[in-house]
């Protein structure tokens, strides 16, 4: 019989992809609840029989243990908190929409750039 390898095999689920906006990543049909500051960067999801953890640079943004049942939704209430603070923070700084200043132009000076009447811009056809 062989002796056992230096370092231990991988096992379990690991890939890498990018986080959407939603913030969950899907495994096995069951979707888990990732901290929304990854959000748009690369994660890496682990996981093995009990546990589900998601990696960004190496940092820790979610955990949760596995879900067997299909069609399930695991929602860190931390995740929840954090990503309502940050659509409150994005709402004070959009600036409300105000009257909007716009040029308006004759329709003379249309006429005058695609070629169908002659003179200058600005100038009333005659």
């Amino acid at each position: 019989m062989l002796s056992l390898p230096a370092m231990p095999p991988v096992t379990g689920w690991r890939y890498s992809t990018r986080l959407s906006r939603d913030h969950y990543l899907r495994l096995d049909g069951n979707d888990y609840s990732v901290h929304p500051t990854a959000i748009g960067r690369r994660v890496e999801l682990r996981a093995d029989l009990s546990q589900v953890e998601v990696f960004c640079d190496g940092r820790l943004v979610a955990a949760h243990q596995r879900a067997w049942a299909k069609h399930q939704t695991m929602t860190d209430p931390a995740h929840r908190k954090a990503a309502d603070q940050l659509r409150r923070d994005r709402l004070t700084v959009l600036p409300s929409p105000g009257e909007v200043d716009v040029e308006r132009r004759r329709l003379s000076d249309y006429d005058l750039a695609l070629g169908v009447t002659e003179g200058r811009p600005g100038e009333a056809a005659s």
